[in-house]
């Protein structure tokens, strides 16, 4: 059948159009980085980037790797500068990587910076990750994911199994998420190194929210949230809780508030960062780019993984 030029024409620039939209609609990729700082930078010269090897929405998880990775960031940091290293090392191992933005909807100072994120309420942050995980188990066609969770990334994961469909306490074999691994996570508040007394003045002000955002307040120890976080234990049944603590946290203080305890069907792995390994000074910021981290995250996911590395690492950025 013979098909007029002005019709194969118009089709070819059509086809153009769309995918020259779909390609622009793709956020950027911003490269691989070693540190936070760096990384930090970057996203501020280059808003609503993506990491190196996250959100590829073709990818396919494999036999080995059956489950796709959802990273999420902590407060004030974003998709890419928490990610920057790991989501490629991920990445490379075989895993489909994803990672999103969250939190930064509520009327607060911190909102003035565009690469800030994850200062929200908690509570509405879980349904951007609920609706997220959704959409990822769609695009791949899995039935669960795994959850790696930076300091309120890991609070908000268990907010999200616990309040917003994150697990099926009638069913645990429906849980939508079979793993969650944590980085420094605020699970029993934080004291902020004894900031918490600001957080207090802050509370009975009634201002303590405008400056800082929801989610800040929500985190310190003596918070509602926290203490509805925790009410019926620190696990939900059917998943397995690996959880990374560094002796240099400035942030989730004292440090060992990060560790939890299993629940019935429940498991939980607490581990610190410089067991095994004395010369790991990552601190709060830094444990997410920590070879050794990133290593301990490999094996959580895998238990064939190879040990993880000691490398030496400097507090800072």
């Amino acid at each position: 059948m013979h098909i007029p030029k002005y019709v194969t024409a118009a089709c070819a620039t059509a086809a153009a159009t769309v995918l020259a939209t779909s390609t622009s609609a793709a956020a950027e990729t911003g490269p691989e980085q070693d540190n936070f700082f760096p990384a930090m930078v970057h996203s501020i010269l280059h808003l609503d980037i993506d990491a190196p090897g996250a959100n590829d929405w073709t990818c396919r998880p494999s036999a080995a790797h059956p489950r796709p990775v959802v990273l999420v960031h902590g407060t004030y940091e974003n998709r890419y500068n928490n990610w920057a290293r790991m989501a490629p090392e991920l990445k490379a191992e075989g895993y489909c990587v994803y990672a999103l933005d969250y939190g930064d909807t509520d009327d607060a100072g911190v909102a003035l910076a565009p690469t800030v994120k994850g200062y929200g309420d908690i509570r509405k942050s879980s349904k951007e990750l609920a609706a997220f995980v959704d959409k990822v188990l769609a695009a791949s066609g899995s039935g669960q994911v795994d959850l790696v969770g930076h300091s309120q990334g890991g609070t908000l994961s268990r907010w999200y199994l616990k309040a917003d469909g994150g697990a099926n306490t009638t069913d645990p074999s429906k849980n939508k998420v079979k793993k969650v691994i944590q980085l420094g996570a605020t699970n029993h508040g934080t004291t902020m190194s004894g900031i918490e007394t600001l957080a207090d003045v802050l509370h009975m002000l009634g201002s303590g929210e405008k400056p800082l955002g929801k989610a800040g307040i929500q985190q310190y120890e003596k918070s509602e949230f926290i203490k509805e976080l925790n009410a019926d234990g620190d696990t939900v049944p059917g998943v397995e809780y690996t959880v990374i603590g560094t002796k240099y946290d400035e942030i989730t203080t004292p440090w060992q508030s990060t560790f939890m305890t299993a629940g019935p069907g429940a498991t939980v792995q607490n581990i610190t960062l410089q067991e095994g390994c004395v010369v790991d000074f990552s601190a709060h910021l830094s444990m997410s780019y920590s070879p050794r981290a990133i290593g301990l995250v490999k094996r959580a996911l895998d238990p064939s993984a190879p040990a993880a590395p000691c490398v030496p690492r400097a507090p800072a950025f």
